[in-house]
């Protein structure tokens, strides 16, 4: 077991994280804040923010902007106010713990239609197909609501404004279940499989696209995480280590 005591450290050291139980932080987390578009200025709300992983790294990315870790398990949210001391971002970062799906809460909170950007890294699993973890920190973590993935989809565009960015990374075998959620609400879809060796199929999805806009979909070149010696890399290397955009804007 990690030593909770002590911060794990991303980017060279560059980000400290604190993490207890339920789903630690990885490379969904870094691939996710490394698909967001720049901010210079302007709000970014991590939806399900968890520890604050993705969150936190757009923090460090954009120091122009402002971010709210929206995240309602309270171990969790615990730790993200943590994190938001260790990593001396003040008032910049503040954490918002409350239920994404609560209308009242997101909008006590001024986070109606209000974020320039909207990041979120679901829980995994469908409650009405899995195997429930008895840790409910883990649960959570790992198991969508009642609402499914389309109902999350829903909740997180809510705190988008028009014309907002909304990304996301998800398993790849949703891919159908995501745009069908996606349609006729955000445009300007494109779609960035992430591969964990060359010759396998993609396991993750980055899905990224414009609230309200009509413009049509785009399949990217995805990214490779593995070559056969089994580390990761060099573009994957660089996105880990030094924080390497995945999108070209």
């Amino acid at each position: 077991m990690p030593d909770e005591s002590f911060p794990d450290l991303l980017l060279d050291g560059r980000l400290k994280l604190f993490q207890r139980g339920g789903h630690r932080a990885g490379t969904d987390a870094i691939l996710l804040a490394a698909a967001a578009p720049a901010l210079p200025a302007g709000l970014v709300v991590d939806a399900g923010a968890g520890v604050g992983t993705v969150g936190l790294l757009l923090a460090l990315a954009n120091p122009g902007a402002r971010v709210a870790l929206l995240e309602k398990n309270p171990a969790a949210a615990e730790d993200a106010s943590r994190n938001i001391e260790a990593n001396c971002f003040g008032a910049r970062v503040r954490l918002v713990e409350a239920d994404l799906f609560d209308a009242r809460a997101r909008k006590a909170a001024d986070l109606v239609e209000a974020a320039d950007v909207v990041v979120s890294n679901p829980p995994f699993l469908d409650a009405r197909a899995a195997r429930v973890s008895p840790d409910s920190d883990r649960a959570m973590a790992h198991v969508l609501g009642e609402g499914g993935l389309a109902g999350w989809l829903k909740a997180c565009l809510a705190l988008l404004r028009p014309g907002g960015c909304f990304v996301l990374i998800f398993r790849a075998d949703a891919l159908d279940e995501i745009l069908a959620a996606l349609k006729g609400r955000v445009g300007a879809v494109e779609i960035f499989p992430i591969f964990p060796s060359e010759r396998r199929p993609a396991i993750r999805v980055v899905v990224r696209g414009r609230k309200g806009s009509r413009a049509p979909l785009a399949v990217l070149p995805g990214l490779v995480l593995h070559g056969d010696d089994g580390k990761f890399t060099a573009v994957a290397e660089e996105v880990h280590r030094h924080g390497r955009r995945l999108f070209a804007d």
